[in-house]
């Protein structure tokens, strides 16, 4: 389920993404799983058309969506690909800080460090 908060400070557009988003990478909407038209999204939640387009291109970008033309717009297989390539990256990593002896607080101290320098989103 959806909700836009229209008093919330973030737009909505990216209240729609951002809940979007979280429902693929739980799982909530399994890959294949075809979403809403646009038009459709717009007119449930009240929200103009270009808003719910411009939270699909997001997604689209992410790779978390994908886009069939006429056919609609489908939950990818490519973001649970990348969560698998993340699962595989950070069983390396693991391996690494073991075998080099720094123990868990600094690796993740490490880890929290490297997502700051790339511009992606730490918890």
């Amino acid at each position: 389920m959806i909700v836009i908060d229209s008093a919330s400070p973030v737009p909505p557009f990216e209240q729609l993404r951002a809940q979007l988003a979280r429902q693929i990478q739980d799982r909530t909407l399994a890959v294949g799983t075809q979403l809403p038209t646009i038009r459709r999204l717009a007119a449930d939640l009240d929200l103009a058309v270009n808003t719910v387009g411009r939270a699909y291109r997001a997604l689209e970008e992410a790779g978390l969506i994908e886009t069939r033309g006429r056919a609609g717009s489908f939950v990818s297989a490519a973001g649970e690909q990348g969560r698998e390539r993340a699962y595989r990256a950070a069983a390396e990593y693991a391996a690494v800080i073991a075998s080099v002896g720094i123990d868990t607080p600094e690796a993740v101290r490490i880890v929290q460090a490297a997502l700051a320098n790339s511009g992606a989103a730490t918890p």
